[in-house]
């Protein structure tokens, strides 16, 4: 198996009862990408951190790390990932600063280790506070310096974000950026807030009912055309022109049509259409899309 990608599946399936939770999907996550896994609720996201970090078995289907199957060298590969899944598991009764440096002797690292954590996740001034005074947003910090604490080549995030105050929002998508880019970490980033991803991600994967729809850069996903409206001055002939030459007129008023196309080459084909007809066209627009516009349109088609 090829070690381009930090993160490889092959048909990676896992059923509850008659549930197909996870239906044969195929990631590839590039190394030091910061991958946003996208679905909504129910959608198979915490099913597959789970199977790639060997929490749960497959019922088919491969996991490669870096080249290397997970089934044959998980304790080795474990060392090299950290991971917050869904709630951190912390010790309330301990402080802080005591929960990290219990993670820090079961996996041999330098007392410092602890020191950079807490700072990188602006924790130090609540270091020695007990966790079950901690708000909620105040554990995820806790939880995402417990997955960082060993600086790992590779992170799986569940909803790292859950909890956060808008400044605090930024400040993960600030930390993210950092490991990824500074680090060369691997960030593998589930969630459902499509704003977040959008904003922080490189690559991108969606899933709904177990399945994976899309996969690939963000501005792969943004290519994919949507709507384009046309002011023009024969509105009926111009939507009989381009559905009896294939397109898919959506919208069409006294003076406009809105039509599906499917890139910028496509764009021109409509204009040249219209012209042969001699139909007029003043004005061509395209919405910008959000990355929310564009993960309801996959889940819609």
């Amino acid at each position: 198996m090829d070690d381009e990608f930090a993160i490889e599946t092959r048909d990676l399936t896992r059923t509850f009862g008659t549930c197909k939770a996870v239906d044969g999907i195929n990631l590839c996550v590039p190394h030091g990408a910061i991958y946003g896994f996208v679905g909504p609720n129910g959608a198979g996201k915490t099913t597959t951190i789970r199977l790639l970090l060997g929490l749960l078995r497959p019922d088919s289907g491969g996991i490669f790390l870096s080249g290397q199957p997970l089934n044959q060298n998980r304790r080795e590969l474990m060392r090299g990932i950290g991971a917050l899944v869904e709630t951190p598991s912390l010790y309330p009764h301990l402080t802080g600063q005591e929960n990290l440096d219990l993670t820090r002797r079961v996996l041999g690292l330098p007392r410092s280790r602890v020191t950079d954590a807490l700072a990188f996740t602006g924790l130090t001034a609540d270091a020695d506070r007990l966790v079950r005074v901690y708000s909620l947003g105040m554990r995820q910090r806790l939880g995402l310096a417990q997955a960082w604490l060993g600086k790992p080549a590779l992170m799986l995030l569940d909803e790292p974000a859950n909890g956060l105050d808008p400044g605090g929002i930024r400040e993960l998508r600030s930390q993210l950026r950092q490991l990824a880019h500074d680090q060369n970490a691997t960030i593998f980033l589930s969630s459902h807030v499509l704003s977040e991803i959008d904003q922080v991600a490189d690559w991108i994967g969606i899933i709904n009912h177990g399945r994976l729809f899309f996969q690939g850069r963000i501005q792969d996903l943004q290519r994919e055309q949507g709507p384009l409206r046309l002011v023009v001055d024969k509105s009926l002939d111009a939507a009989a022109a381009l559905t009896a030459n294939g397109w898919q007129v959506l919208q069409q008023s006294d003076d406009f049509i809105s039509v599906q196309v499917a890139s910028d080459a496509d764009v021109g084909k409509v204009n040249r259409c219209l012209q042969e007809q001699e139909i007029q066209v003043y004005r061509l627009e395209r919405k910008e899309e959000t990355l929310e516009d564009l993960f309801l349109r996959h889940m819609t088609n």
